[in-house]
């Protein structure tokens, strides 16, 4: 045999509506098929797709070509399962036909997805697409849409954000709160589009796979990373909660945005710093059991604590110096911390620095140590 003719149905209406077993071979016995299908669902665009293959089986048996139509069945559900289960069937196929090319019939995007199945394991000469003049491309629509929806990336771009505001509302409508839901979801959309924006995802994945290391290899990291996360949700509810307290005296427009942020900074800022030390301490540990340097980390042990200090001091003095808060007495104490925590930073960073450095100076010396010379 020369050609194959292939028509495919990767839903498997054939089998759920008129109860056909695929693969069906021949002529004859496609057109039984089609006439089954279309009398258990006239609008089945699957019916065109059979009636379309037996069309080109005539055309090439009229030139002379020795060819034959196959049908093949996938499952219900589309997945890798029908996908599976139609490379099973085109394998036995092949086995009996000694095809060497191929004709692939389909009725839009969902079943051409097949192709390359196909193509891996018979040469295809020839696509042709049968779609209903009076709904053309209502399938490749419709495939699209869903094969969208179905992409993980997609999916929860579109449904998260949409389900974090559904339930954030039900929450506050369960407390009797509904004034508080609008600020809920802001705040909860906002994080979660900010989160993707700074394609934070890559990153969380990344710290999760480190987790998951960590865990199966005995390391240290896995506790430190554990007592970490734990210190950040602390960090976080000891920030929301001084929010609140401002928030239930006064509310967000006697205090304002900015003032607020200010709050939550101020009171959070060294559990997340203690968070990240917690979690680095870890890797500092596993590198000295490894028997290697931890000099060239520990400069990042010093800026964040720098880091730290500066958010500190900062919010401290704009807290300071806002009229609601404080008394005419306490900014000078503000504008002193402030002052304090830049010279305090300055040092902190520039110790990691000399340690780095230094790091760096000793390492370069090891290099050049089979030449007698010192690099100072």
């Amino acid at each position: 045999m020369q050609t194959l003719v292939i028509c495919i149905d990767r839903d498997n209406d054939l089998g759920e509506k008129a109860h056909i077993n695929t693969p069906v071979i021949g002529r004859k016995d496609n057109i039984d098929a089609a006439v089954k299908l279309a009398t258990a669902d006239p609008e089945d665009s699957d019916t065109n797709t059979i009636f379309g293959g037996i069309q080109v089986l005539d055309d090439l048996l009229n030139r002379g070509i020795d060819a034959e139509i196959v049908l093949l069945a996938g499952d219900r559900n589309v997945n890798v399962v029908a996908d599976q289960h139609i490379s099973r069937q085109l394998d036995e196929i092949l086995k009996t036909y000694n095809a060497k090319n191929a004709i692939f019939i389909s009725d839009g995007a969902e079943d051409e997805t097949l192709m390359p199945i196909v193509q891996s394991r018979i040469k295809i000469d020839s696509v042709k697409r049968v779609t209903v003049m009076q709904s053309a491309n209502l399938e490749s629509t419709y495939y699209l849409l869903k094969h969208a929806f179905n992409d993980p990336k997609i999916s929860q771009t579109f449904f998260v954000p949409l389900g974090l505001a559904a339930l954030i509302y039900a929450i506050f409508l369960l407390m009797n709160y509904p004034e508080g839901a609008v600020i809920g979801i802001l705040a909860a959309v906002g994080l979660y589009m900010l989160y993707r924006g700074f394609n934070l995802d890559d990153q969380f994945a990344v710290f999760l796979n480190n987790v998951k290391n960590a865990f199966h290899g005995g390391r240290l990291t896995f506790v430190t990373y554990l007592t970490a996360f734990l210190i950040a949700i602390i960090a976080t509810i000891q920030g929301t909660l001084e929010i609140w307290t401002y928030y239930t005296q006064g509310g967000i427009w006697y205090y304002g945005i900015l003032t607020l942020a200010t709050v939550f900074i101020n009171e959070s800022i060294w559990w997340y710093t203690a968070a990240f030390l917690a979690g680095y301490s870890g890797k500092l540990v596993d590198l000295k059991a490894r028997g290697k340097s931890i000099y060239p980390c520990m400069s990042t042990v010093f800026f964040a604590v720098s880091m730290g200090l500066l958010f500190w001091g900062s919010s401290t003095y704009l807290l300071s110096i806002n009229a609601l808060l404080s008394s005419p007495e306490i900014p000078d104490f503000g504008l002193q911390y402030f002052v304090y925590s830049i010279i305090g930073a300055f040092i902190i960073a520039l110790l990691g620095m000399k340690i780095s450095i230094d790091n760096r100076h000793e390492r370069y010396n090891e290099q050049l140590s089979n030449t007698g010379t010192k690099y100072t």
